[in-house]
């Protein structure tokens, strides 16, 4: 039987698990509109493939930093409310931009809230491993 993990990096991973699901999502997405309209690379003129492709590029720019920060804190010594303090923004963040990128290609509140939320996760992880990392 497996040592159990300590709580901190259980909840990092699950963080992350969730990230790898939002980003399994994203992709069937494209994949889906791909096979539809038999486009094999770039988008071929189709907007909504256009918008899909971004949706998921914008979230493949920033869920490698999140889960990395993720799975370094605990390993530093960083406790639960840390993780969650990073974990949840984040992931909050991916989803709500990921809904409001793929409603509009304009400003929207799910886009502008989501992306404030995912670089405040960024920042403040990157700050934390910083410290853990020189304390």
């Amino acid at each position: 039987m497996p040592t159990p993990l300590p709580n901190s990096l259980a909840f990092a991973a699950s963080y992350v698990a969730c990230l790898v699901l939002l980003g399994i999502v994203l992709t069937a997405r494209v994949i889906l509109i791909r096979r539809g309209e038999k486009v094999g690379i770039g988008d071929g003129g189709n907007r909504e493939l256009a918008k899909r492709i971004r949706v998921h590029g914008n979230f493949s720019e920033t869920a490698p930093f999140l889960a990395a920060i993720l799975i370094l804190l605990p390993l530093l010594g960083g406790k639960e409310w840390l993780i969650h303090a990073i974990g949840l923004p984040a992931l909050t963040g991916r989803i709500m931009h990921a809904i409001g990128l793929g409603r509009t290609a304009g400003s929207s509140f799910g886009r502008v809230f989501g992306m404030v939320l995912t670089l405040l996760a960024l920042g403040f992880g990157a700050i934390a491993l910083l410290v853990l990392a020189w304390t």
